[in-house]
């Protein structure tokens, strides 16, 4: 068992972002959320971990991820204790650039950074078992679509 994601966040940002993935995604559940907002902040805090490593999410978890980012002051909060801010820069859907390699990649250097990862959150975006809005993929084109800018030194 790996470190727990949700002890990223206080309980109450962890509820708040869970909300918005529902409010965006009316037919997920409150548990389903709570996976989905944790495997988010795996892949944020994986990101961090190594930030010239090409990591992708699944259409899921970037549901989480985009919810997360909404409550810009918790995302930047976060970002800070990591030590990077992750940024996010999204591509149009397209079914086509689903690369099971990269993403198996990404779930590999999630459990090497310490956090257990749901697979099947981790799918192609035609066999997501939870149905979310989220319009938006990665892929690896030359320039990474999650780009890390590393927190300034002090002094």
């Amino acid at each position: 068992m790996g470190k727990s994601a949700r002890s990223l966040l206080t309980q109450e940002q962890f509820d708040a972002v869970c909300s918005t993935v529902q409010t965006d995604n009316p037919d997920v559940s409150e548990d389903d959320a709570a996976v989905i907002v944790a495997e988010a902040l795996a892949f944020v805090a994986t990101c961090a971990l190594f930030p010239t490593a090409r990591l992708v999410p699944s259409r899921v978890v970037d549901a989480g991820w985009h919810a997360l980012i909404l409550h810009t002051q918790t995302y930047a909060e976060l970002c800070a204790r990591l030590g990077a801010f992750v940024h996010h820069r999204p591509e149009e859907p397209d079914p086509t650039r689903y690369d099971q390699d990269v993403i198996d990649r990404t779930t590999a250097l999630v459990e090497e950074a310490g956090y257990s990862v749901d697979l099947d959150l981790w799918g192609p975006p035609d066999g997501d078992l939870v149905s979310v809005a989220a319009q938006c993929q990665h892929s690896e084109p030359r320039e990474r679509p999650i780009i890390i800018q590393p927190k300034p030194k002090k002094g």
